[in-house]
């Protein structure tokens, strides 16, 4: 369907990542690039893409985004997609079995409108077109957005749900009535943590915490360790912050070993 000519420009800033975690078809990710742009959206980040990159069937699939699709950034995993990030969403219609924030779009457009606006880095997980994300890829998110649909018929095809995000932001960045809850004031000092200075950190813990006996019942490893990420990806912490943890960690364990 053709969009409606506007007599004022609009040009958005730099808005949200796009990072698709092993989208399973080119079309899929060109129709996701065609949506990303109706939005303002221009920078897109694939995670393992199945049938490889660069593809063709994206570059057509895209219709005139071709910008998007040439300057596609490709990761091994979605924490090597989001270690730069300081804010990251994931899109999922699924409840899932962990304590998380839900959101919805224009909830998340007002906070990353402000985060952005703020100097911050912020971007929206996407899952594979079968299954959605996996808990390992919602534990790397700060929040989970659902989008307020059908609830007897939720499933959003991989360009629908990247345009339903993408323009809530749309809409945020071109009017100030959107304000995101919670203004956090911040020393200049510091800045809040991104996702590579977390993944150290929560690896530092782990380490400890496996050395120390307390994530001794392989089976439950998994959901304790999901469930320390997700109450530390809560705090919303800052880098001065990571740094002062670890120091911690270090200073319990120096002590217990002397």
């Amino acid at each position: 369907m053709a969009g409606t000519d506007s007599t004022k420009p609009f040009a958005p800033s730099p808005g949200p990542a796009v990072i698709l975690v092993e989208a399973q078809l080119g079309e899929n990710i060109g129709m996701a690039a065609r949506a990303m742009l109706n939005c303002g959206l221009t920078e897109l980040r694939l995670v393992s893409p199945r049938d490889g990159w660069p593809n063709e069937d994206a570059l057509t699939a895209s219709a005139g985004a071709d910008t998007i699709i040439n300057n596609a950034q490709v990761f091994d995993t979605t924490a090597d997609a989001v270690a730069d990030l300081q804010l990251v969403f994931a899109a999922t219609a699924r409840p899932r079995d962990m304590t998380n924030r839900v959101i919805t779009p224009s909830q998340a457009a007002g906070e990353a409108h402000r985060f952005i606006n703020e100097g911050g880095s912020t971007g929206v997980l996407f899952g594979r077109e079968s299954k959605g994300l996996k808990n390992d890829d919602i534990v790397q998110s700060d929040a989970i957005i659902m989008v307020p649909v059908n609830p007897a018929f939720s499933s959003l095809n991989l360009a629908q749900a990247v345009f339903a995000i993408g323009h809530e932001w749309f809409k945020a960045e071109a009017s100030s009535d959107e304000k995101a809850a919670d203004d956090l004031s911040m020393p200049k000092e510091t800045r809040p943590a991104n996702k590579a200075e977390l993944e150290r950190l929560f690896e530092h813990l782990e380490e400890e915490l496996d050395a120390s006996g307390f994530l001794h019942v392989a089976e439950k490893r998994p959901g304790m360790v999901r469930n320390i990420r997700n109450m530390l990806q809560r705090a919303g912490l800052t880098e001065q912050e990571v740094r002062t943890l670890r120091g911690i960690i270090t200073s319990l364990v120096t002590k217990r070993r002397q």
